[in-house]
């Protein structure tokens, strides 16, 4: 595979905090809400907008919001996070919530509720619930809520619709996951013990979205991620760069001369046979929004 660009944590950090912070003054924002998972995404963010938060005397109001499939350690962690780089931090459980609003799924003809297609929906609802605390939140604190979306989830629409999709400020949008990981660390390395052992807690978890459908996020991405790797940190790395050489494989294949073509089209059909490149072209819908019809097909008498 294709290796990935080296990155310069140290400015790539200081970017990102500067645009949270011009962000945050020019709309007048009081507070920065963010949903705390236990896992690395929401682990970094919070450590980003720290400073940031600090330095303009608003909170960053952390909540580790449960919902019936939430394991011990995920919550524990998403503890040790909220305590390090949280103001204002909470454990939130909606399980009761959750078990009422479960039952306007129509499961009729559908009795083993234990079918990945039935997870899936209830992972929704979950998601879903956790946005609407969230978004109720910002608004109490005239704030906003933050984001943890990174490229690789992104492009495989690993994200509920209007669930953990919705944001209205995304850092780590732009960064593979992989990336992701490298740069926590590298906060890691240079905070205090307690911060340190918060961050590499979620660097070495398994990655898992916490909504009971899968034991790992990669089961569902990479099926096989098991045959190749020990940790979902390494197993990321693999979907980044299979996505990584795909794109730059499109790319050539715009600029590239007769002889190298036959050549390039056979890389890019060995790779759509991926789970990851599949999942990809299955998904564009969801990463393409709402789709609006065009006022060209609105007719007036």
């Amino acid at each position: 595979m294709k290796n990935m660009k080296n990155l310069n944590y140290s400015e790539t950090i200081k970017n990102i905090r500067q645009t949270l912070k011009d962000y945050i003054q020019d709309s007048n924002l009081k507070s920065l809400v963010i949903g705390v998972s236990g896992g690395i995404d929401s682990a970094l963010v919070c450590a980003l907008a720290k400073p940031v938060v600090d330095e303009l005397g608003i909170p960053l109001i952390g909540r580790s919001i449960s919902i019936e499939s939430n394991k011990e350690d995920e919550k524990e962690r998403a503890k040790n996070i909220g305590k390090c780089f949280c103001s204002d931090f909470k454990e939130i459980d909606l399980t009761e919530q959750f078990l009422t609003l479960k039952t306007i799924d129509d499961n009729e003809g559908e009795l083993d509720q234990d079918t990945i297609n039935y997870k899936i929906r209830m992972g929704n609802i979950k998601a879903r619930m956790r946005m609407i605390y969230l978004y109720n939140l910002s608004h109490k604190t005239s704030g906003m809520v933050m984001g943890t979306e990174n490229k690789c989830e992104h492009y495989c629409s690993f994200f509920s619709r209007w669930g953990d999709e919705a944001s209205d400020f995304e850092p780590i949008k732009n960064l593979w996951k992989y990336e992701v990981y490298e740069i926590a660390e590298y906060l890691a390395n240079n905070g205090t013990q307690e911060e340190k052992e918060a961050l590499l807690s979620c660097v070495e978890c398994d990655a898992t979205d916490g909504l009971g459908i899968t034991n790992t996020d990669l089961d569902q991405i990479l099926p096989d991620w098991k045959d190749r790797h020990t940790s979902t940190k390494t197993g990321y790395k693999e979907v980044d760069e299979i996505f990584i050489k795909y794109f730059d494989l499109l790319e050539n294949l715009k600029t590239c001369n007769d002889d190298q073509k036959a050549n390039i089209i056979n890389s890019i059909s060995i790779l759509e046979e991926s789970p990851v490149i599949i999942r990809y072209m299955k998904t564009h819908y969801k990463r393409n929004g709402t789709f609006v019809v065009g006022k060209e097909n609105i007719i007036y008498n």
